[in-house]
């Protein structure tokens, strides 16, 4: 279940870090000579975090994303209509496009040739000349992107049709291998081009080189939506665990579509939102947006794009859309009569769910990641473009502007009596002081960075984990059966339950909507390998991303991973088949099966659960905030019918091992 709500990213055995102190010596000998330069993409391979955000799940995968950027930017540019992704069974990974192929040519300012140039030399790329470049909009404008996946890449492979000829070169770690070579022609009816990119990435630089093909499927078909009348496809040729074959990825219905999908089971708010998308230009820059509000649906949800990129953080373009549809609400509102002060933009926006797309010249992205659109001119052409169209959406449909208006004044009416009900609580000084709750074990250390705390299911549970933690940095805040679950509540509520009060007050939550002040860097939830205790680690995880989803996309929610056995005296297995193979070796070895984790003795339960140096836990992600948006309120909705169909869809594609954990 938990695996469904949020995608999660094995992460590392924690350990404590050792400091090192520069003595007065070493200082004193700092000189010319410590001056260290990298040459090539050498820089890369030292700091693969710069260019790829990070060496875990999110960095593998980033660098298929990079080389799909540069093939969907032919798309966009009207020159391919068909890209192929292929995971392949020796754990590579080829991207190919019927573009126009990278050029193969002399390039006269390195005096190689320009594939190479582009594989080799960090921002050199043919998107740098504005109208004269290649390219009158790209996502891969940093010149880095291919160059990058090179150098972090054990070999690699490249095959260009172009010209009517055929090229290949070979890399290893960002260096070539092997000089371009022709390898004969190709026919007109295979097309008028294209490039192949085939990598393999190096497993000194990350953690894992699995690719997960959910999560390339899952760019894939948003790539399809934005691209409306493409081909992308999928082909996994790997055997074993994840979901295997080929898939095809085609949305000819656009960001209309793709609006349509996220709002799936959920009822709109009026008829006039179907099917409802804004566009136009200004200044070179395009905009579309498609705007649905859902009437059962109490948050806004909005996936921005900028030249085919997922800009995560927002940005500009966002500012402008949440600027013009305040703006635009309030005077409607007011012009109909229906209003007399200004309504605040959170409530104008609940139920919204929105897909932005803008296609901009020369856009500026904060970092190579591009997660955040920082382009100062896009604001104001969003505002416009989107503000006309809305308003004349609501001057022709006074019944949709009633609607949102109403809904407007009801969650501002909610958030009113959950304002109450947190004074309350800060009068009862449950929150506000430093009274913390007695069931809570806490620890000895004053750094919340050396801390974490573990939430278990259980008094007999919290038993165990209290003998057997280390008191100095680990703490212990047992639950009494399963919490409530917020997403079928009023914000109120959440303030008048007695777990829920504790489990803020023992983190240092305070209160929705203000910056928490978390007294843990590490919150562990630690539950049965059951039924039981999925659903709770569930409600724990919904209560998290609804609360304050921030503590998710910090990093700081993980799962515990408890041993399934317990083979013989000191060996313990954490699957079935890990089970068996043990078993292999040990045939006549004793056998038990973990029910709780009440069942393990404290010195079992450090060694293999509790113990940084030894255990193994999940770090809790969100790779896409919409998606899990959905999810979450799809699992744990009211629409009983809408859940059973899902699960009853989905149920084949899991493995026993994704519900256990």
């Amino acid at each position: 279940m938990a695996l469904i709500l949020l995608r999660l990213g094995l992460s590392r055995a924690l350990s404590a870090t050792t400091k090192t102190t520069t003595t007065t010596a070493t200082a004193a000998a700092y000189g010319a000579g410590q001056i260290t330069v990298l040459e090539g993409l050498e820089a890369v391979r030292k700091r693969p975090g710069m260019y790829i955000g990070s060496t875990g799940p999110r960095g593998l995968h980033h660098l298929i994303f990079e080389i799909l950027d540069n093939a969907m930017d032919e798309v966009m540019g009207g020159h391919a209509s068909k890209v192929d992704v292929t995971l392949h069974g020796n754990g590579s990974c080829s991207v190919s496009d019927d573009g126009r192929g990278i050029p193969c040519d002399t390039h006269p300012q390195t005096g190689k040739s320009a594939l190479e140039t582009v594989l080799c030399v960090l921002h050199a790329g043919g998107k740098f000349g504005g109208s004269n470049s290649g390219y009158r909009v790209s996502g891969g404008l940093h010149g880095v992107g291919l160059s990058v996946v090179n150098a972090l890449s054990r070999d690699m492979e490249v095959e260009v049709m172009r010209d009517a000829e055929r090229f290949r070169m070979r890399f290893a770690a960002g260096n070539p291998a092997s000089s371009l070579e022709k390898c004969g022609d190709f026919s007109s009816e295979e097309g008028g081009g294209g490039t192949r990119v085939t990598f393999s990435p190096d497993p000194l630089i990350f953690e894992s080189t699995e690719f997960d093909a959910e999560v390339v499927a899952a760019r894939l078909e948003e790539l399809a939506y934005l691209n409306a009348g493409a081909t992308l496809v999928l082909s996994d040729e790997r055997s074993g665990g994840q979901s295997r074959g080929r898939r095809e990825f085609r949305h000819d219905g656009g960001i209309s579509e793709f609006a349509d999908s996220l709002c799936a089971g959920k009822s709109l708010l009026h008829p006039a939102f179907e099917g409802f998308v804004a566009t136009g230009s200004r200044n070179d820059v395009d905009v579309s947006c498609a705007l649905r509000w859902s009437a059962d649906q109490f948050t806004d949800v909005v996936v921005s794009f900028a030249n085919g990129i997922r800009t995560a953080d927002g940005g500009t373009h966002v500012e402008g859309l949440r600027a013009t549809l305040t703006r635009g609400i309030n005077s409607a509102a007011k012009k109909a009569g229906k209003l007399q002060t200004n309504i605040p933009g959170e409530y104008v926006r609940e139920g919204l769910t929105a897909v932005l797309v803008v296609r901009v010249p020369e856009p500026e992205f904060e970092g190579q990641t591009k997660s955040r659109l920082g382009s100062p001119g896009v604001r104001p052409i969003v505002d416009a473009v989107v503000g006309e169209a809305v308003s004349k959406l609501f001057e022709w449909q006074p019944k949709a502007l009633a609607a949102v208006l109403d809904k407007a004044q009801a969650a501002q009416r909610a958030a009113a009596a959950a304002k109450s009900a947190r004074d309350l609580v800060r009068r009862k000084t449950l929150l506000a002081s430093t009274v913390l709750p007695g069931k809570l074990a806490d620890c000895s250390s004053k750094s919340s960075s050396d801390a974490e705390i573990f939430i278990v299911e259980g008094d007999s549970a919290a038993g165990s984990a209290k003998q057997g933690r280390d008191r100095a940095t680990q703490a212990i805040l047992p639950l009494r059966g399963k919490i409530l679950n917020v997403e079928k509540c009023a914000t109120d509520k959440i303030y008048k339950n007695a777990e829920l009060q504790a489990l803020m007050a023992a983190l240092g939550l305070g209160v929705k909507g203000e910056d928490y002040k978390l007294r843990y860097d590490r919150i562990v939830i630690m539950t049965d390998a059951d039924v039981d205790g999925a659903h709770i680690r569930a409600l724990i995880l919904t209560f998290f991303y609804r609360y304050q989803r921030d503590l998710v996309h910090d990093g700081h929610v993980y799962i515990a991973c408890p041993p399934l056995y317990k083979i013989g005296k000191n060996v313990y297995s954490w699957s079935d088949e890990d089970l068996a193979a043990q078993l292999e070796k040990t045939p006549n070895a004793p056998v038990q099966r973990f029910k709780g984790l009440g069942e393990m003795m404290p010195a079992q339960l450090w060694e293999t659960t509790m113990d940084p140096a030894r255990r193994k836990l999940q770090r809790v992600d969100v790779q896409d905030a919409a998606q899990a948006d959905r999810i979450i309120s799809l699992l744990m909705g009211d629409s009983a019918a809408e859940r059973k169909s899902y699960i009853t869809a989905k149920s084949t594609n899991f493995a026993l091992t994704d519900i256990d954990v």
